[in-house]
């Protein structure tokens, strides 16, 4: 099993930036690739960001590709995501997930899920 849990959401303004973090628990972090997804009320659950196990492999969604990074800190059980130039079309609930070894864009192939931080993105 491993735990999950997400912080760094809030409201910002059109144009701005904000840093999620996702703290896991419970196994040893870097055997599992991470992603980040998230859900805008009455959407579809989206695919954002992913990172290998190690590190050395990322992957994007278009609509985030040169706003958002993603990065791990192994040592402290942490992935990042890094959002600049929000817009209000970025305002969702944001989760991050976690799977052995091989990052993956699909929901369905994570089996452990934080709870998520709401991020407000207002124009």
């Amino acid at each position: 099993q491993v735990q999950l849990v997400e912080s760094g959401g809030g409201l910002v303004q059109a144009g701005g930036s904000l840093r999620l973090s996702c703290a896991a628990s419970g196994r040893t972090f870097s055997n599992y690739a991470m992603g980040w997804f998230r859900q805008a009320p009455g959407m579809e659950r989206e695919f954002v960001a992913a990172i290998s196990w190690s590190g050395g492999s990322t992957y994007y969604a278009d609509s985030v590709k040169g706003r958002f990074t993603i990065s791990r800190d192994n040592a402290k059980n942490t992935v990042y995501l890094q959002m600049n130039s929000l817009q209000p079309e970025d305002t969702a609930v944001y989760c991050c997930a976690a799977r052995r070894r091989v990052a993956a864009t699909g929901g369905s192939e994570y089996p452990y899920w934080g709870p998520g931080t709401q991020v407000t993105v207002s124009s």
